[in-house]
């Protein structure tokens, strides 16, 4: 198994765990999703989200697609 790196690839800043807002525009609609759980830089403020948060984002996102909103607003918790 490969070494890990912990700096961001963009700033090599520090990290902390935050909420934040999603956003996804699909053109016809747009999706916001809320207190999604992520790492933000400390530096930059570019923020990653966990494989497993991102799949559940994409079963939302996915939903939201079939309703054909506007606008949809949903929240992780």
């Amino acid at each position: 198994m490969g070494k890990q790196f912990d700096a961001c690839p963009l700033c090599e800043g520090g990290k902390k765990a935050e909420v934040v807002t999603f956003t996804a525009d699909l053109g016809f609609e747009v999706v916001v999703v809320r207190n999604v759980p992520a790492t933000v830089r400390c530096q930059c403020g570019t923020d990653w989200i966990a494989d497993d948060v991102a799949a559940r984002i994409d079963e939302l996102v996915n939903d939201a697609r079939k309703k054909h909103l506007q606008v949809e607003v949903m929240s992780l918790t």
